[in-house]
C-alpha cells in the first residue's frame, strides 16, 4: 500500500499499480477507494487496484468515456479502444442534456439516466447536480413512481441487493455477497405503500436506487457508501402477480411472525455485517409496518423512517417559513390535516413538538391544536375505541364531523395540510373555505404522485383568488392568475433527508432523536429568503441544494454533539466548512 504525505494528498488521486513479478501494469490505483467524501478524516489511506484498457471502460467508477487524455490512453492501454477525441467532462455533461431534452416521455429519461448511471457514475452525480430542478423529477417524483410500477419491464441489471424470504437465516451472508464494505447509508422498503401507489411489492427498488441517488448528488455521501435493499416478503398487488414480467415473489404477503423474524434477523445481520453506525432509513412501509420498525428499532439502531419523519420535518420548515408572511407564532394558528397515516401524523408529531420547545407547555397541550381528518371524519374522543394507536393522541373533544369540508368551516384552521394519497380532495368548496377566514389560507397538497395531489397549484391560487400561500408534493409549474405569476413550492423530502444523513454521518451519530429533527426544520427554514418569500416561496430554489444540505447538515450535527450521541470526536470548530469537506465530487480526477 502506497503511504502519502499530507503535502502529496491533493495530487495523488491515483497512480499506476505495477505487478511486483512481471512490471506489467495492473490498472488504475485509486488510494482513496473513490473519495474521501464522509469518510473518517484519521483514517489511514488505502489502495484499491482496478484493471486497465476494456474492463476499465465498463467499471462505472472510474470510466470517463471520451474525457480519458491522450496520456491516460497510453498508461492504461485504452490506445483503440476510444475515438481518437479527448473531450472535458463539461461538454459531455452539454451533450447528455442536449439528448435527455429530446425525449418527450418522462420515463424514457429515467432509463437514459439509469443507463448513464450504471457506465459513468461520477458524469451521472455531474449532470443531476448541475440540472437538479430539472432532473429531480425524472430520478425522484413524480417520475419514479411510473418506473416502479413497470419496473418488472424495464429491469436490466440489479442496482442493490434483493432479500427475500428464500434467504431467511442467511442474510448476513447475502449482505457479505454485496462489493462494498464501508456502507454509510442504507435505504430499505418492503413494497408494500410505494408513493400514493399502493402495493409494488419487489419493484420498490426504484424508491431505495432512486433515494441513495439523492443522498449522494444532494448531500454528498459518496455512492460507494451507500446501499439500496429490497425486503421481498411477496406482494398482494394480483396484477404484478399475474404479470410475467413481475421480478419478485409469486406470493401474498408474508405477514405477522413470519414478517417480524426476517425483519429482525435483517436489523441484527446489518448491525453486525456494517457497525452501529450505518444508518438505515425505512422507506414506503404500510402504516401498521412503519410505526411499529421506528418504535422498535429506534433505541437499538441508527433508523429513521423518511415518510414520517422526513417528511414531517420538510413540512415543518415550510409552515415556519409560511409565518414569516401570515403573522404570528406557531402556537397561535390552528392545524388541519386530510390523512391521518405515517406522513400526517409524524408532521402533526413534529409541529406540537416545536409548539412545545417554543412555549414549553406539554406535548400533550400543543397537540389540541392540530385535528386530522381520516377517512371516516374528524378523529374525535367519542370514536377512541375504533382508533389505531397511532391516531388516539389527536382524538379531541369535539362532536363527530363527517367530511373535510365541514371540518374546515368548523374547525376553521389556519393551515390545510394534505396526506391521504388521494387525489382531488381539496375541492374549490374546500379552498374558497379556507380563504373566506384566512387572509392568507396555507395550503399544502402533499400526496404524491402528481396524480394523486390533493389539488393542483393553478385550482389553490384560482380558488383562493391569488391568496393562497401553496406547496406540494410532487412539482408543478409556475402558474399566472390575473396578470401576476406565481411560483409553487414543493415541499420535497430531498430538501430534508440528504442533509439530515449527512449529519449523521460526519458526527457519527449512533441514534436518531427528533431534536435533531427540528434543527434540520429550522436550519431549512433560515434558508427561505425574503426575495423567495416575495414571490410566495415558502422553500428556497433547489439550485442551492448543496448548500442548504451542508446547513442541514451542520445544524443536525451541532443537535447530536449537543445530545451526546455523535462518536466522532472532538468536535469539528466550523460544521459547516467540515460538512462541506466532506461531500463527494463528481468531478472526473486524473489516473497516473
Amino acid at each position: 500500500m502506497e503511504r502519502l504525505t499530507e503535502e502529496r494528498k491533493g495530487e495523488a488521486d491515483s497512480v499506476l499499480d505495477l505487478d511486483p513479478k512481471s512490471g506489467v501494469a495492473g490498472g488504475v490505483q485509486d488510494v482513496y477507494g473513490e473519495d474521501q467524501a464522509t469518510e473518517e478524516q484519521f483514517i489511514t489511506p488505502w489502495t484499491v487496484s482496478v484493471a486497465s484498457g476494456y474492463s476499465l471502460l465498463r467499471d462505472p467508477h472510474h470510466n470517463k468515456g471520451l474525457a480519458f487524455s491522450e496520456k491516460e490512453r497510453d498508461a492504461h492501454y485504452l490506445r483503440g479502444l476510444l475515438p481518437p477525441v479527448c473531450i472535458s467532462q463539461e461538454l459531455q455533461e452539454k451533450k447528455l442534456i442536449h439528448n435527455l431534452r429530446q425525449y418527450q416521455v418522462p420515463l424514457q429519461r429515467y432509463m437514459a439516466l439509469m443507463d448513464l448511471q450504471e457506465r459513468n457514475e461520477k458524469l451521472f452525480y455531474k449532470l443531476l447536480i448541475e440540472n437538479v430542478e430539472e432532473l429531480l423529477p425524472v430520478v425522484y417524483t413524480p417520475t419514479v413512481g411510473e418506473a416502479c410500477q413497470k419496473y418488472g419491464g424495464i429491469f436490466r441489471r440489479p442496482q442493490g441487493l434483493y432479500i427475500s424470504l428464500k434467504e431467511k437465516g442467511k442474510i448476513l451472508e447475502v449482505l457479505k455477497n454485496w462489493p462494498e464494505r464501508r456502507i454509510q447509508v442504507i435505504v430499505v422498503t418492503d413494497g408494500e405503500r410505494i408513493l400514493g401507489l399502493g402495493d409494488l411489492g419487489c419493484q420498490g427498488m426504484g424508491i431505495p436506487v432512486g433515494k441513495l441517488s439523492l443522498y449522494s448528488a444532494l448531500g454528498g455521501i459518496r455512492p460507494s457508501a451507500c446501499l439500496p435493499i429490497t425486503i421481498d416478503v411477496g406482494t398482494n398487488n394480483e396484477q404484478l402477480l399475474k404479470d410475467e414480467f413481475y421480478i419478485g415473489l409469486r406470493q401474498r404477503r408474508a405477514t405477522g411472525k413470519e414478517y417480524s423474524e426476517l425483519l429482525h434477523e435483517f436489523m441484527r445481520a446489518v448491525k453486525q455485517n456494517y457497525g452501529e453506525k450505518v444508518l438505515i432509513q425505512f422507506e414506503d412501509f404500510a402504516n401498521h409496518n412503519a410505526f411499529e420498525l421506528l418504535a422498535k428499532y429506534g433505541t437499538t439502531h441508527l433508523v429513521f423512517n423518511d415518510d414520517i419523519q422526513g417528511t414531517a420535518s420538510v413540512v415543518l420548515a415550510g409552515v415556519v417559513a409560511a409565518l414569516k408572511l401570515v403573522g404570528g407564532t406557531i402556537t397561535e394558528h390552528t392545524f388541519l390535516f386530510f390523512g391521518a397515516g405515517e406522513a400526517g401524523t409524524g408532521i402533526a408529531e413534529l409541529i406540537a413538538l416545536e409548539m412545545s420547545k417554543q412555549t414549553k407547555a406539554p406535548v400533550e397541550e400543543t397537540r389540541k391544536k392540530i385535528w386530522l381528518v381520516d377517512s371516516k371524519g374528524l378523529i374525535v374522543k367519542s370514536r377512541m375505541e375504533s382508533l389505531q394507536h397511532f391516531k388516539k393522541p389527536w382524538a379531541h373533544e369535539h362532536e363527530p364531523v363527517g367530511s373535510l369540508l365541514d371540518a374546515v368551516k368548523t374547525i376553521k384552521p389556519t393551515v390545510l395540510i394534505g396526506s391521504a394519497g388521494v387525489g382531488k380532495t381539496f375541492t374549490k368548496e374546500v379552498v374558497e373555505a379556507m380563504a373566506s377566514f384566512n387572509e392568507k389560507p396555507v395550503i399544502l397538497a402533499l400526496s404524491n404522485p402528481t396524480s394523486q395531489s390533493e389539488c393542483t397549484a393553478e385550482e389553490a391560487y384560482t380558488w383562493s383568488k391569488g391568496r393562497a400561500l401553496f406547496a406540494s408534493g410532487s412539482p408543478f409549474d409556475p402558474v399566472e392568475h390575473n396578470g401576476k405569476i406565481y411560483l409553487p413550492g414543493q415541499a420535497n423530502n430531498a430538501y430534508i433527508f440528504p442533509g439530515i444523513g449527512l449529519g449523521l454521518v460526519i458526527s457519527g451519530a449512533i441514534r436518531v432523536h427528533d431534536e435533531m429533527l427540528l434543527a434540520a426544520s429550522e436550519a431549512l427554514a433560515q434558508q427561505v429568503t425574503q426575495e423567495n418569500l416575495d414571490e410566495g416561496l415558502i422553500y428556497p430554489p433547489f439550485k442551492n441544494i448543496r448548500n442548504i444540505s451542508a446547513q442541514i447538515a451542520a445544524n443536525v450535527a451541532a443537535k447530536t454533539y449537543e445530545l451526546g450521541l455523535a462518536s466522532h470526536l472532538p468536535r469539528p470548530a466550523d460544521l459547516v466548512k467540515y460538512a462541506e469537506s466532506c461531500m463527494y465530487s463528481p468531478v472526473y480526477r486524473s489516473y497516473r
